[in-house]
């Protein structure tokens, strides 16, 4: 294969790349722009050095070693904190530069090079591409924010009221951060209970879901009374990935 047709599919393939990564990074999903193409880019130089190689040779089986174990390097460098995820782009360089890596070792000098410039330029001109991208807060955007829902309980009733509030807040819109509880010493008119505490980040309409869910806790004749209040400033759906929500 000339080097001329090896860049071109490089190119090719950084350039659908980027087009995936244009709709990620306009919807707000964690792996965007500069993600998509580092790995279609690093994919094509894989497959592309073993065609240069040919088959049955064990330099095939080298390279084929190198992908899963930088499959695991790169798998360390992706760090979850709290909600949010981080190193997705320093993972998916690994994997390019492991590609530069067999490419060079075949010999393959003008294609290595090629990589690493296509690698260098996607983090230089795709950064402030993205944050073009990037849209600006919508007044109408769908939000997500920090509640904590009260739940005031029979102490005889513990177990089956914690078990109903698990089962209320099952949804696809609700992350629950935490649940704890402690006594409630009660009052004359009041025997002694129990007080449950549901951290919760919720997408979308949170009153209505709240509503909907002290209605359904109301019922059960285990639950003295309830209560929700928002915590913090809601987030715009512009920093969902930062959430891990993407």
């Amino acid at each position: 294969m000339a080097d001329l047709d090896f860049v071109l599919r490089l190119l090719l393939a950084a350039g659908c790349g980027v087009l995936i990564g244009l709709e990620r990074q306009y919807r707000s999903r964690t792996a965007g722009l500069r993600t998509q193409a580092l790995v279609a880019m690093g994919a094509a130089a894989f497959v592309l050095f073993g065609s240069e190689l040919g088959v049955g040779q064990g330099s095939l089986q080298i390279a084929a070693y190198v992908v899963s174990g930088v499959g695991f390097l790169g798998g360390g460098v992706i760090l979850r904190q709290g909600l949010s995820v981080q190193g997705l782009n320093t993972a998916a360089t690994l994997w390019c530069s492991a590609a530069v890596g067999c490419l060079a070792a075949g010999g393959l000098v003008v294609p290595a090079l090629a990589m690493t410039a296509l690698v260098l330029l996607v983090h230089l001109l795709l950064r402030p591409l993205g944050r073009l991208v990037d849209r600006a807060p919508d007044a109408n955007a769908e939000t997500i924010g920090a509640f904590v829902l009260t739940v005031r309980a029979l102490e005889e009733r513990e177990q089956e009221v914690r078990e109903l509030l698990s089962d209320t807040l099952e949804s696809p819109d609700v992350l629950v951060l935490a649940m704890s509880s402690h006594d409630d010493d009660g009052s004359e008119d009041e025997p002694a209970g129990v007080v449950l505490e549901a951290e919760l980040l919720i997408e979308g309409d949170a009153p209505e879901f709240l509503d909907a869910a002290t209605t359904r806790l109301s019922r059960d004749t285990g639950v003295r009374a309830m209560s929700w209040r928002a915590e913090d400033s809601p987030i715009t759906v512009q920093t969902r990935r930062r959430f891990g929500r993407g």
